[in-house]
């Protein structure tokens, strides 16, 4: 048995015990999370120290070392995190043989979550003074996570509906069956019918809940209401039919070095309204006078599109297929011409169409378009079905029509969207776990996802830099 690798006997003494800083290589990535947060000034920061009085409290540097190696390390649980401080070398090296308890550390996130998320900000701040950013283009994107709120405990119009029609259902079923099992004698039919009496009452106190539940629904803003996580609402996912009791976050994503350079979380159930916000966020995170922005159709918006161009952001949107008039088999709106030196449009008829009048729908000032020879026309059964085809225009068109030109010329715009922020939310899924998100409230939420977001950042950097020139970095 001498060809096996021997370990050392575990009574063996030795004469100089062996020290912490011996079990730690120089290239062991705990050295960045040490040096990094050591380098903070974590009092302009915003964190707040122990009392001035009673027993001395965990300095705030060493809580902050604890969590940013869990999330690193995917142990985003405060009572994991008090496990590993009392057995795991690194985090003993950490924290200089501190183990803070379970209740110390979840407090500790609870109460400087906005501190905690500005630290995510200063190291993108860091990867902005190295020069990462020089290729100015982000990709902009939101993905569903997990709250901690079950669908059964999420309620909307729609669900409060489909419950009460089936327990009013059951209800009825249950009494047809007592009514049968009364109309019958014996001990066997009296215990049947004190069952489904119980059933029956049981239902119906259920059937009150949920009408006192529907009241404070048409009281809520959103019209829905999560009883686990206030915060937390009911978004569709991509898969038809499913839908998760969650949050929208929203990240941007740089396409050289795919870090994170900004992040949202929200409970907004559409993108279409996050675009200009994000991007907005983005430039300022990245240094940059411009910036080029990839998003995808759930943020197709003229008035977004818009506000983009107004902070010197060049957005490369997909306009959404929703034209009915192609769903039928006719015309669509890009089938006209628009010519703008007469400010008229062509039809595929080669008719043209001129301006009428204007209206203003949701707001938005709208140019309409109309000629008079459609009863004439031999494409008329492909282009409407009424008496004349009418072309609405939006008073700002030339901007999104300059975003379809840009996305014609750049045709892979959208793969390296993909590749870049899709992968993105992907690995920070799996890293999460199942559950995903282990707090509530948005607030909360929000400092978790900020840890999640530095603790990916970081690992990037230390696969493009390596730990060493990292360190450096960050000292210098």
């Amino acid at each position: 048995m001498s060809r096996f690798v021997e370990g050392e006997q575990r009574s063996q003494l030795s004469l100089l015990p062996a020290s912490l800083d011996e079990y730690v290589d120089a290239d062991n990535p705990v050295r960045v999370v040490d040096i990094f947060i050591e380098e903070l000034n974590l009092t302009e920061l915003g964190f707040i120290g122990p009392a001035a009085t009673g027993r001395p409290g965990y300095h705030p540097t060493t809580l902050l070392k604890i969590y940013l190696y869990g999330y690193l390390n995917r142990i985003q649980s405060s009572r994991r995190l008090e496990r590993e401080a009392n057995r795991n070398v690194e985090l003993m090296w950490l924290t200089g043989r501190l183990a803070p308890d379970f209740k110390t550390i979840a407090d500790f996130r609870k109460n400087n979550g906005p501190a905690i998320q500005s630290i995510c900000a200063k190291f993108i701040s860091i990867c902005s003074e190295l020069g990462l950013f020089s290729h100015a283009v982000a990709a902009i994107d939101g993905a569903k996570f997990k709250a901690v709120n079950s669908r059964e405990r999420n309620f909307t119009r729609g669900k409060l509906k489909r419950r009460m029609e089936q327990i009013t259902e059951s209800i009825e079923r249950y009494l047809q069956a007592l009514d049968a099992a009364d109309a019958q004698e014996g001990e066997r039919a009296e215990a049947k019918s004190a069952r489904l009496s119980d059933k029956i009452a049981a239902m119906r106190a259920r059937l009150g809940e949920l009408q006192q539940i529907e009241a404070q629904v048409l009281e809520a803003p959103e019209l829905q209401i999560s009883l686990t996580d206030p915060d937390a609402r009911a978004m569709a996912t991509n898969m038809r039919g499913a839908s998760l009791v969650g949050y929208n976050v929203q990240a941007a994503v740089d396409t050289e070095h795919h870090l994170i350079v900004a992040h949202e979380v929200t409970n907004s159930v559409i993108d279409r309204a996050l675009l200009a916000p994000m991007a907005e966020k983005t430039k300022a995170a990245m240094g940059v006078e411009q910036l080029e922005a990839l998003a995808d159709r759930g943020y197709f918006s003229g008035e977004q599109i818009r506000a983009c161009d107004a902070i010197g952001v060049t957005p490369l949107v997909p306009k959404p297929l929703t034209s009915n008039a192609k769903a039928a088999g006719r015309f669509a709106k890009d089938d006209f011409t628009y010519l703008p030196d007469e400010n008229t449009y062509r039809c595929p008829a080669n008719e043209i169409l001129t301006y009428r009048h204007s209206t203003v729908e949701n707001e938005l000032t709208l140019h309409l378009y109309y000629t008079t020879k459609c009863g004439e026309c031999p494409l008329r059964s492909k282009c409407t079905t009424g008496k004349e085809r009418r072309v609405r225009r939006w008073e700002h068109e030339h901007v999104v029509e300059a975003n379809l030109k840009r996305l014609e010329m750049k045709p892979d715009a959208m793969t390296i969207r993909r590749r870049t922020v899709e992968h993105t939310f992907g690995t920070l899924k799996s890293w999460m776990g199942h559950t995903h998100f282990l707090t509530r409230r948005l607030e909360n939420v929000k400092t978790e996802m900020s840890l999640c977001v530095l603790a990916y950042n970081l690992k990037r950097m230390i696969s493009i830099m390596g730990v060493r020139p990292l360190v450096a970095a960050i000292r210098a």
